[in-house]
């Protein structure tokens, strides 16, 4: 990613690259995953840049899974909806190449202003930085984000296989071939082209198990806000280039009953000031402490994990998604897999998360589990390499897993006793909202 000097240079410097954008949409993530923000004439966002006020609604961020507003204590409805500050993301001014006239965006955030906002995505992911960087913990980070393509048009409300550019039939043969790569290579190289240009450093692309279905990895980074930003940017990227191409890219985490889910993974290492990884002391005995936080806290982050109702659905099926907290050696039915690796190297992989959870409370909430492991020199229960049996058991419903979570002392102070309160009484009314419609099958069952 290009470094400036400062804001205003880096303005300047977007304007002199790409003279005929008019328009920047300054975004940022909701609690559910969804990018708000409001679109600013360019010469506007120069005077943002050298000072300028920057305040959008505080009740943004509480937004819905369909971007209603939730009355959640005296947020929305009692509060007057005050306005709040936010700040521009350095290096985040990149071009939007998938809309119809070239347009800039830039990622906006109230972390780092003087009233940042308690439940923001962003900001509770910074104070877990904070906390960890104060006590020389310097955590290397890379997601992988699994992906589905379907045809562009629904039918009946349903989603259709995508049709194979070569031959124009649907996509319904699931498999691992390389040739679905280069089926496909058009719209996935776009994909990565794209990404790259947004300051996301994408590189490898598989084709996974289900039909149309992809994953795409990041390089390895030493800025956890800054690898979460860049899993944020590129689900909004790749649904734009998707369109482009005729396709409809989702992450929703389970589109099909019958085909593997989507996860999202995140692998974290963890470093001190001199370089060496934490994860190895002890005999990596350290690594072992991490892996016992991860559990034992993973029951109580099942709303961060899994945050709409579909997401549970991937649990329990039969490739690769467990259904209980669990670990192991190269073992891809594990929740926290340890992948084989030198000692320099030595990380954990988490592929619980849905790949539609938000990745700066997803990345917050792991390391917060391995910090709480490693300060109370945790041991893990038996990895499934040596019992297949072995597991803690997790919510798999959304009113059973918030109830896990509001009321757990050391996820309150791990993320913030304000932040958990409004995530359950979020995730509690997106629940409310989505049983509010008499459904098909209802109607077949109980009239």
């Amino acid at each position: 990613m290009t470094e400036f000097p400062d804001l205003p240079s880096e303005v300047r410097a977007f304007r002199q690259r790409y003279p005929e954008v008019r328009y920047v949409e300054l975004i940022c993530l909701d609690i559910p995953g969804h990018f708000y923000g409001k679109r600013y004439p360019i010469d506007m966002l120069e005077k943002v840049a050298a000072g300028g006020p920057l305040k959008l609604p505080q009740n943004c961020v509480l937004l819905g899974a369909q971007g209603g507003l939730h009355p959640i204590g005296d947020y929305c409805f009692h509060d007057g909806d005050p306005d709040a500050p936010r700040r521009l993301i350095p290096g985040t001014l990149k071009p939007v190449r998938w809309e119809k006239q070239l347009m800039g965006q830039m990622l906006i955030s109230s972390d780092g202003t003087d009233a940042p906002i308690e439940f923001e995505p962003r900001e509770v992911l910074a104070r877990v930085m904070q906390r960890l960087h104060a006590r020389g913990i310097r955590p290397v980070v890379a997601f992988e984000l699994e992906f589905y393509l379907f045809d562009r048009a629904l039918k009946d409300g349903l989603p259709q296989y995508p049709r194979d550019p070569l031959t124009g039939d649907a996509d319904d043969q699931p498999n691992l071939h390389i040739e679905r790569l280069t089926r496909y290579s058009e719209v996935l190289h776009a994909m990565v082209d794209t990404a790259r240009e947004q300051g996301v450093d994408a590189n490898v692309i598989t084709a996974e198990i289900g039909p149309g279905q992809f994953e795409i990895n990041f390089a390895h980074c030493d800025d956890g806000l800054r690898a979460a930003d860049q899993a944020a940017l590129f689900c909004r990227s790749t649904r734009g280039v998707a369109m482009q191409h005729g396709y409809r890219a989702s992450f929703m985490s389970k589109p099909y009953l019958d085909a593997p889910g989507s996860g999202m993974h995140v692998h974290v290492s963890l470093y001190d000031a001199a370089g060496n990884n934490l994860l190895n002391d002890e005999g990596q005995q350290a690594l072992r402490h991490a892996v016992a936080g991860c559990l034992e806290l993973l029951p109580h982050l099942m709303p961060v994990f899994a945050p709409n109702h579909n997401a549970y659905r991937r649990y329990g099926s039969r490739v690769n998604a467990a259904s209980r907290a669990s670990w192991g050696f190269e073992d891809r039915d594990a929740c926290i897999r340890i992948p084989d690796s030198d000692g320099r190297n030595l990380r954990i992989e988490h592929r619980l998360a849905g790949a539609d959870a938000n990745p700066y409370l997803v990345l917050a909430a792991i390391l917060s589990g391995m910090e709480y492991g490693l300060d109370n020199k945790l041991q893990p229960i038996a990895p499934l390499n040596e019992d297949r049996q072995s597991g803690i058991d997790f919510a798999t419903d959304m009113l059973s897993a918030v109830a896990a979570m509001e009321s757990h002392a050391v996820v309150k102070e791990k993320l913030g006793a304000e932040f958990v309160f409004v995530l359950s009484e979020n995730k509690r009314h997106d629940h409310l909202d989505f049983m509010n419609e008499v459904s098909a099958r209802e109607y077949r069952w109980f009239l």
